[in-house]
């Protein structure tokens, strides 16, 4: 296993974590000799942060607040919450009957927005959450029960996503949870950046990328000695909303840039990132499954994904 680098300021996790955390480092050595000794870093980040019971986001850790490794808007202040509720209620307001968060954290944004909706008269009539994590589905049911028990009737968690969506779908932090495909750029040759295993534990290993990482890299006429992420799985999780939404809105809340940003010439170590105890590092081998492994966002690629549906803004933040 990895081990702590020198002159870390990280705090070393106790034995029962790092017990899991050697039981996920096993289950993914032993997918990298069955894949033939190589597996995609966005097969090695899918199963870092979800493998069932091992993951980062299914083994039951503290994620949120203090106790955790990162905060959100929703966590710091109910203000996130009831600015976002004002558009929702615009949108609510034109005949589209219900909300579908996904990956709803805590459950604290959906607390807000419940009540905010109701003080502004403009409550769903349903709030549905799409929660991958059973650890995270139960805290939120708890958070929602002691925050809003008024509005707890009008919430409910779904397995999958409807075939059909009449609703506002929001993710706040969740499109830079998704796995991605780390590639380069060396000396004219495209060349995607895995993970193998040897005696110091996972390392990385590069070989031809194949043509869709190879085409996406080309469309941004990347320089030579440039590293980056591309996600598949990004566009293809907006293409399916779109595909579903029959009336409604997708609203999606992240870290990210457009294109030219996000493949700006001096970005050219990318954006991998990785949260422990509030603190940022770029080392996502350390402690699998303890960690918060991340990449920003191409808004640009979700905006194309989308292209079906109309784009009705994009702002920051502030």
């Amino acid at each position: 296993m990895t081990s702590l680098p020198k002159n870390s300021t990280l705090p070393p996790p106790p034995p029962a974590a790092l017990e899991l955390s050697s039981r996920l480092q096993t289950l993914i050595e032993g997918e990298i000799r069955t894949a033939g000794g190589w597996i995609s870093f966005a097969r090695y980040m899918e199963l870092a942060l979800y493998a069932p019971g091992l993951g980062y986001y299914s083994a039951g850790s503290h994620k949120l607040g203090a106790a955790g490794d990162f905060i959100t808007a929703p966590e710091l202040s109910p203000l996130f919450g009831r600015t976002l509720a004002r558009q929702l209620a615009e949108l609510l307001a034109q005949d589209v009957p219900d909300i579908i968060e996904l990956g709803a954290g805590s459950g604290a944004l959906a607390a807000v927005l419940l009540a905010e909706l109701a003080a502004l008269k403009h409550l769903p009539q349903r709030y549905l959450i799409l929660e991958v994590s059973a650890d995270l589905r139960q805290r939120q049911q708890a958070q929602i029960a002691a925050a809003v028990p008024q509005f707890a009737d009008r919430v409910s968690w779904l397995e999958e996503l409807p075939d059909h969506l009449h609703a506002i779908v929001i993710g706040n932090e969740v499109l830079d949870a998704l796995p991605v495909h780390r590639v380069c750029v060396d000396q004219g040759r495209i060349e995607e950046i895995g993970v193998i295993v040897n005696d110091d534990g996972f390392v990385w290993a590069y070989r031809p990328a194949p043509a869709t990482l190879q085409q996406a890299v080309i469309a941004h006429e990347l320089p030579d000695d440039y590293e980056t992420e591309i996600s598949l799985a990004v566009p293809a999780l907006i293409s399916s909303l779109a595909q579903r939404l029959h009336r409604g809105a997708l609203l999606f809340i992240d870290y990210g840039f457009p294109a030219h940003e996000f493949f700006h010439s001096q970005r050219n170590r990318g954006t991998l990132m990785c949260h422990y105890r509030h603190q940022a590092h770029a080392d996502p081998f350390l402690w699998p499954g303890l960690q918060d492994i991340t990449a920003h966002v191409d808004f640009s690629a979700v905006a194309q994904a989308g292209a079906e549906l109309d784009l009705l803004g994009y702002t920051g933040q502030a």
